[in-house]
């Protein structure tokens, strides 16, 4: 098994909302902000090459929606999707499966692309995953994430068939020395992979700690629909990589693919190890 970071590019969120209650005066300095207080993370999938398997895990905003759209996000950056896949010999008919962690436009959106008048798959060979659970809650949208769930994203996914449900079992089996955790604070059972190789452990951790700079317990996203419930499943997957000198993968640092846990003087859980996969 073989496993790669992929770039997607770059986007900006409102620093407000990506650090919650944590006051700007205290997470300013970590990620600085521009005039409109918008700071940039990163969109990063995962390559995992497993056999006759090409598994992708996540692929960014992708480049079907319209100006207006890209100008409240500003999608930017020398990376791009395919290019990222390219480096690493792999074409869009090389993935066999798309692993979607959730449905919100920055972790699915490349997933489908515009033809002409027609929006088809950008991995035309591929099986998408979602999860019942999570598709129920996406394409009938709370007032607080309808702006996140797009039906261009997600129904297309459906109505051309390519689009299968992994079961809601907790720490279910899926593939080669692959399992998935299915957490409820950010979004309705969004799947966390965890994945095994060569002696290391591996978890991607999507919205659950998007950057290094989300390992603390009060950094909390205002976009996380039950933030005590986040809090509870940061515990258990900081617990989990601690014991397990497991690399976190983090889909929105701007700066590092991945660090591992270690603890302090106090006991608290804080960032080890960081770099580039």
């Amino acid at each position: 098994m073989e496993i790669y970071s992929i770039q997607s590019g770059f986007f900006k969120l409102d620093g407000g909302a990506m650090f919650g209650v944590v006051p700007k005066k205290m997470w300013e300095k970590m990620n600085p902000p521009d005039e409109m207080n918008l700071c940039t993370w990163s969109m990063r999938c995962l390559l995992i090459k497993d056999g006759s398997k090409n598994i992708l895990i996540d692929c960014g905003i992708g480049d079907k929606q319209d100006e207006k759209f890209r100008s409240h996000f500003h999608p930017h950056g020398a990376f791009n999707l395919i290019d990222s896949l390219s480096e690493h010999s792999i074409q869009p008919e090389d993935i066999t499966d798309v692993f979607l962690t959730h449905l919100h436009f920055d972790h699915c959106g490349g997933a489908l692309k515009r033809d002409g008048d027609k929006i088809v798959p950008t991995f035309p060979n591929a099986t998408y995953w979602s999860n019942q659970k999570h598709w129920d809650w996406a394409i009938k949208p709370n007032f607080r994430e309808k702006a996140s769930f797009l039906s261009e994203n997600i129904l297309p996914l459906q109505e051309l068939g390519i689009l299968k449900m992994i079961d809601v079992q907790q720490d279910i089996a899926w593939g080669n020395n692959f399992h998935i955790r299915f957490l409820y604070g950010h979004t309705e059972a969004m799947m966390c992979p965890i994945i095994k190789s060569q002696n290391q452990t591996f978890i991607y951790c999507a919205d659950l700690i998007p950057s290094i700079l989300h390992i603390g317990m009060p950094y909390v996203m205002s976009y996380d629909v039950r933030p005590l419930e986040t809090m509870k499943e940061k515990e258990w997957l900081l617990n989990y990589a601690f014991e397990n000198n497991a690399k976190l993968i983090l889909e929105h640092d701007p700066e590092f693919e991945y660090c591992t846990i270690i603890k302090n003087e106090k006991n608290q859980y804080i960032a080890g190890e960081k770099g580039k996969l």
